[in-house]
């Protein structure tokens, strides 16, 4: 891999790190949507990656958090998340060899959801949902888990709608993403996934991504609230822009 590829790689890296911290998400789809723009690497490959640098950072973030949080909800999301993982990896392998237009416009699609779930937050409840409510929105993130290694887009419109804290909700997030990216990261490796180039990848990544969580933790940004959440957006539909206008033009020419 060449330096240029390889700086933009690392500062994409750093960045997402940071943004997963101080947000409680975002690495998976910072990383994956611009790398897979930039061409740097596959999508599957990609997401082996951005599976491990989400175990990285959440072995930095989450250590004395869990107290935070919401179990009864917690339980219902994990019991959905695993299946919907596994089925996912196979989807992509699927669609890898013969919808590869298909594959980059949904993970466009899904980019682009995430950040405007993040922009449109519903009305909190006044109380929690039901466990079933916990548990569909487990299986729709398993599934977008186990396609591009970014479980977020569900998690993050459902926990939002609760009458949980926010630190709550940001490190409920953030351990839904850890046991995503483990059961993930496993089924890849039983199936010969993790290869040359992914943990080459990782290993330059993951200093940065360590380093990054550190100053997420120790420095936040002096920004509000809903400033963050504009600013992480606009990166999101920016990144889901550049992977759909594309397709689409080859589809239209």
């Amino acid at each position: 891999m060449s330096i240029e590829t390889l700086g933009p790689y690392l500062l994409v890296a750093f960045v997402a790190g940071y943004f997963q911290t101080v947000t409680g998400f975002g690495l998976g789809m910072i990383v994956i949507g611009v790398t897979s723009a930039l061409g740097i690497a596959s999508v599957a490959t990609v997401a082996a990656v951005v599976s491990l640098m989400t175990l990285v950072n959440s072995a930095v973030a989450l250590p004395g958090k869990l107290q935070h949080v919401h179990w009864p909800a917690a339980r219902a999301v994990i019991v959905a998340l695993v299946p919907s993982i596994l089925a996912g990896v196979l989807l992509l392998g699927y669609l890898s060899e013969s919808a590869s237009t298909l594959l980059r416009l949904a993970l466009g699609a899904i980019i682009i959801y995430g950040g405007a779930s993040l922009i449109m937050r519903p009305s909190r409840q006044g109380e929690p949902s039901g466990k079933s409510s916990f548990f569909v929105s487990g299986l729709l993130s398993g599934l977008c888990g186990g396609l591009f290694g970014i479980a977020g887009p569900p998690l993050i419109y459902q926990c939002y709608r609760q009458p949980f804290s926010l630190i709550s909700i940001r490190n409920m997030l953030i351990m839904f993403f850890a046991i995503s990216a483990l059961m993930r990261t496993l089924f890849v490796g039983w199936q010969g996934g993790l290869d040359a180039q992914v943990l080459l990848l990782t290993a330059w990544g993951i200093p940065l991504i360590a380093l990054a969580t550190y100053l997420g933790r120790r420095f936040p940004p002096p920004l509000s609230a809903r400033t963050m959440r504009r600013l992480v957006f606009l990166v999101l539909l920016g990144i889901g822009a550049s992977l759909i206008l594309p397709e689409l033009g080859k589809l239209l020419a």
